[in-house]
């Protein structure tokens, strides 16, 4: 398995999500919340305005700790959205705003 892999699955399965953001502005709020959370929580402070972008190795390590955090749980995704939702979703934001996820090769 990919080190990768908890990523690129959980990319794959909430980028989706983004287009809510069109029609959903208290989701958009809240997956900006998380954002600024794991923006804290994984990253050096930097100088100035702009965030330093996250490392790729933490912020795997910390999908793969909130994967593994749910399936002790038993959480199932729900039709709307929850904390989960949004963290998953600010997950994936971070890996697609900052060019984390390898471009897929077609087969």
């Amino acid at each position: 398995m990919s080190p990768l892999t908890p990523l690129v699955e959980i990319t794959r399965a909430y980028a989706p999500r983004f287009a809510e953001f069109a029609f959903e502005p208290a989701f958009t709020a809240a997956v900006d919340q998380h954002v600024a959370e794991l923006r804290e929580r994984l990253m050096a402070a930097g100088s100035g305005l702009v965030p330093l972008p996250p490392d790729r190795e933490s912020l795997t390590d910390y999908a793969l700790g909130f994967l593994d955090g749910l399936a002790e749980t038993d959480w199932r995704e729900p039709v709307g959205h929850d904390y989960a939702v949004c963290r998953l979703t600010a997950i994936t934001w971070l890996a697609h705003h900052h060019n984390l996820i390898p471009p897929q090769r077609d087969h």
